[in-house]
C-alpha cells in the first residue's frame, strides 16, 4: 500500500471482494436470525419497563394492569408475524414494505412508508445503544457518567464491523444473539424451578413506593394510561420488518427461509417478552423516571430513588440471587443483545436506502457496494444520524422511546393494506380453487394485521405525540418531501438528457482558444496538443494583470515566432478569470453554432501541499468556463518531478467497481480499474 488511509482501510475493513463473491455473502437462517432478529429480541430489555413506567404514572395501584397490557402487546406480535410472513414470499427483491406500498397503493404511499422505516431504523439504533450502555451500567456503576462517549463507540465498532460485510458481521453476532437466547430462558427456567420450590422472589425494589403525578385515575385518564402502557409496550414489536427489507440476503429459497425465521422469530420473542414482564410482575419490580411523571420513593427515609436498575437486571438478580455468575451472564448479554440489535437496522437501512436510490428518491451513491459488497454509504449515514440523536438527547432511553414505534406501526399498516390489494389483483385473474383458498387466508391475514395495526398506529400517536412523537411526525414529512425533490431532479435531468435529432449535428466550426500565462514547457506542449486537434481556428489568449510582464510575453512570443497568434486582453482591475469569460462569450455570441474548446496548463504535483501553490487560476477559470454553454474545456497535464512518486502506485477502485463486474475477464484483478459495459 503506497498511502497510509489505504493500509488503515484495509486493517478495518479487510481485503476487497469481487463482485462474484456477493453470493458467498448470503445467510443461512441459523446466521439470518441473529442478524435480523435481534432489534426484536433485545426489546426484552426496555418494553417491559416502559409498560412499569407508564403505569407508574397513575400510582402503585396501576401495576395491577401490567399482565394485560402485556397480553394485549403478545397479541399484537404474533399479528404482525403472522401479517409479515405473507409479505416475505410475496416480495422478495428487498424493498420490504417499500416495495409493497409502492406497487400496491402508489409512489407517494411508498415514499411515505420508506421515510417512516428511516426514522425508525435512526431511532433502533439510538435507543438500542443507549439503552444497552444502561443496562451495562448497572454492572459497571463507573460508566454510568460517561454513557454518552460510551454509547458512541458503540456505534463506531458497530460500524466498522458492518463495512466488513454482511456474512462477516453476521457470524460475528451469532453467537451473542444466541447466548442472550440462553441466558434469559436460563433466567425464566431457573425462576420458575424456585417458584415452585417455595422460594419467595422480591425484586431489590419491591419495598419502594411508585407516586405519580395523576392521581385518582378513573373514567378517560384510566384508558388513556393504559393506552399509554400499552403504546410503549408496542416497543417489543420494532425490528420485525427489518427480515422483510433483508430477504435478498437470505439464502435460496429466499421466501420460505425469511418466513421461517420470522416464525422463530415471533416465538422467541413472545416467549421472552411474556416471561421478563411476568416475573417482573411477580417479583416486585419497580420502576420510575421523574420525566415520565412518575418517582420511586424510599417510604423508610422519604427520599427519592434515582439510580434504580433496568427492570430485566432487576430480575435477574432477584432469580439468580444465589448465583452471582447468572446475574452477571444476564446484564452482559442483554447489553450485547441491545448493541446487536442496533445492527439490525445496519442491516435494514443500507438496503432499503440502496432500493430507493436505484428508484431515484436517494442519491445514486447509496446505491453502490463498497470493497466488502456492503452499502458502505448507507451505513456511514446511519450511524452519523443515530450518534447525533444519542449526543443528543444524552444517550437516555426515556427521552428517546417517545419517539420509537410511530415510523414502525405507520410502516405496518400501509404494507398491509398494500398486501390485501395484492391479494384482490391476484385473486381476478386466478381460477385454481387450492389458489384461491391459499390467497383468501393470506388476504384475511393481511386485513387483520392493517386493521390491528392501525388502531395501535393511532393509539401511539395520540398518548405519544406530546411526549416527543410530534419530531418524528416533522421528520417524516420533511423526508417524504426531501425524497420526491430528488426523484423530480433525476427525472429532469433524464427528460433534459433524452437524445433528439439536434443531438447528432455537428458544430460549424470549433475555435481552438491556449490560456497561457507565461512561455515555458507546459504553455508549449499545450500549443502542440492543440494544434495537433487541427481547431477551425487557435489563438493564444493571455490576461494583461502586469503591464510589463505582458509587454515581454509579446516580446519573447515574437521572438520564437510561434505560429499561433497570442491576444492579450486588458484586465485594468488585474482580474484572470472575468476578461477571459467575457472574451469566450463574445466568440460564442459572434457563432452560435461553432463551439468553443479552452485548452488550459495544468501542473501534475505528488504531495497535496503541492497543489496549494499551483493550479489555483487554472481551477477557477475551469469552474467558470463548465457553466458557459457550448465551450469545452481541455486539461494539458504537465509532470513535475514529484509525481514520479506516485506513478507506481496501486490505483483504488472507483465509485461501482464492487457493485459491477469488470469487463472482459472473470478474474480481473479487484480494483484494477477495468470499465464495464455499463459504464
Amino acid at each position: 500500500m503506497s498511502k497510509v488511509p489505504d493500509l488503515v482501510k484495509r486493517v478495518l475493513l479487510g481485503r476487497a471482494l469481487r463482485s462474484a463473491q456477493q453470493h458467498e455473502q448470503l445467510l443461512p437462517k441459523r446466521i439470518a436470525l441473529p442478524v435480523f432478529a435481534s432489534d426484536a429480541l433485545s426489546s426484552v430489555a426496555y418494553a417491559p419497563q416502559e409498560i412499569l413506567l407508564a403505569l407508574g404514572a397513575g400510582g402503585l395501584v396501576m401495576y395491577h394492569y401490567t399482565p394485560w397490557v402485556a397480553a394485549a402487546v403478545v397479541v399484537i406480535l404474533l399479528t404482525v408475524v403472522a401479517s409479515y410472513r405473507q409479505n416475505v414470499r410475496a416480495y422478495q427483491s428487498g424493498g420490504g414494505d417499500f416495495e409493497v406500498a409502492t406497487t400496491n397503493l402508489g409512489d407517494n404511499w411508498g415514499v411515505l412508508v420508506a421515510s417512516a422505516l428511516m426514522v425508525d431504523y435512526v431511532l433502533t439504533v439510538a435507543v438500542s445503544v443507549s439503552s444497552g450502555v444502561e443496562n451495562l451500567g448497572a454492572l459497571l456503576k463507573f460508566m454510568q457518567p460517561h454513557e454518552v462517549v460510551v454509547a458512541l463507540v458503540i456505534v463506531a465498532l458497530l460500524t466498522v464491523a458492518n463495512l466488513r460485510g454482511l456474512k462477516e458481521a453476521g457470524a460475528a453476532f451469532a453467537v451473542p444473539t444466541y447466548l442472550f437466547m440462553f441466558a434469559i430462558g436460563s433466567m425464566l427456567l431457573w425462576g420458575a424451578l424456585r417458584l415452585l420450590t417455595g422460594d419467595e422472589l422480591r425484586a431489590e425494589t419491591a419495598g419502594y413506593e411508585v407516586r405519580g403525578e395523576a392521581v385518582d385515575v378513573a373514567g378517560f385518564a384510566l384508558v388513556f394510561l393504559l393506552l399509554r402502557a400499552f403504546s410503549s409496550g408496542c416497543a417489543a414489536l420494532t425490528g420485525v420488518e427489518a427480515i422483510s427489507n433483508g430477504v435478498p440476503a437470505f439464502k435460496k429459497p429466499k421466501g420460505d427461509n425469511a418466513a421461517a425465521t420470522l416464525l422463530l422469530l415471533g416465538v422467541v420473542a413472545m416467549t421472552m417478552f411474556g416471561g421478563v414482564t411476568a416475573f417482573a410482575y411477580i417479583t416486585d419490580a419497580r420502576f420510575a423516571e421523574p420525566d415520565q411523571g412518575s418517582h420511586l420513593v424510599d417510604p423508610a427515609t422519604g427520599q427519592e430513588i434515582h439510580n434504580a436498575d433496568p427492570v430485566v437486571a432487576q430480575v435477574a438478580h432477584t432469580v439468580f440471587s444465589n448465583f452471582t455468575p447468572g446475574f452477571a451472564l444476564v446484564a452482559i448479554m442483554t447489553a450485547l443483545i441491545l448493541f446487536l440489535a442496533a445492527n439490525t437496522a445496519f442491516n435494514g437501512f443500507p438496503v432499503l436506502g440502496s432500493v430507493l436510490a436505484q428508484n431515484r428518491y436517494l442519491p445514486r451513491q447509496l446505491h453502490t457496494r463498497g470493497d466488502r459488497l456492503a452499502f458502505s454509504n448507507g451505513i456511514i449515514i446511519l450511524a452519523t444520524m443515530a450518534g447525533l440523536l444519542i449526543y443528543a438527547y444524552d444517550a437516555s432511553v426515556s427521552k428517546l422511546i417517545p419517539l420509537y414505534t410511530v415510523g414502525v406501526f405507520v410502516s405496518f399498516t400501509v404494507s398491509q393494506i398494500g398486501m390485501v390489494r395484492h391479494w384482490n389483483r391476484l385473486l381476478r385473474a386466478e381460477t385454481d380453487p387450492a389458489q384461491r383458498r391459499r390467497m383468501k387466508s393470506s388476504r384475511g391475514i393481511n386485513a387483520f394485521g392493517a386493521t390491528l395495526t392501525g388502531v395501535v398506529l393511532i393509539v401511539v400517536l395520540i398518548t405519544k405525540f406530546a411526549l416527543g412523537a410530534y419530531i418524528v411526525c416533522i421528520a417524516m414529512p420533511v423526508l417524504f418531501v426531501l425524497m420526491k425533490s430528488i426523484r423530480k431532479h433525476y427525472d429532469r435531468v433524464a427528460t433534459e438528457l433524452e437524445p433528439s435529432g439536434e443531438d447528432v449535428v455537428l458544430p460549424a466550426r470549433n475555435h481552438g482558444i491556449v490560456l497561457i500565462s507565461k512561455i515555458h514547457k507546459p504553455t508549449l506542449r499545450a500549443l502542440a496538443y492543440a494544434r495537433a486537434t487541427r481547431p477551425s481556428t487557435l489563438e493564444a489568449v493571455s490576461v494583461a494583470v502586469d503591464a510589463d510582464e505582458s509587454r515581454r510575453l509579446q516580446e519573447a512570443w515574437d521572438a520564437l515566432d510561434v505560429p499561433v497568434p497570442l491576444k492579450i486582453l486588458d484586465s485594468p482591475y488585474r482580474e484572470i478569470t472575468r476578461p477571459v469569460l467575457a472574451y469566450v462569450k463574445n466568440v460564442r455570441r459572434k457563432s452560435p453554432r461553432d463551439v468553443v474548446t479552452v485548452f488550459i496548463p495544468e501542473y501534475v504535483v505528488g504531495r497535496w501541499w503541492e497543489q496549494l501553490l499551483h493550479n489555483q487560476s487554472a481551477l477557477r477559470l475551469k469552474g467558470r468556463l463548465l457553466f458557459q454553454p457550448g465551450v469545452m474545456v481541455t486539461s494539458v497535464p504537465w509532470q513535475l518531478h514529484s509525481s514520479d512518486r506516485l506513478k507506481g502506485r496501486q490505483e483504488p477502485p472507483g465509485p461501482g467497481s464492487s457493485r459491477r463486474p469488470p469487463r472482459g475477464t472473470a478474474d480481473a484483478r479487484p480494483g484494477a480499474g477495468s470499465v464495464s459495459d455499463r459504464d
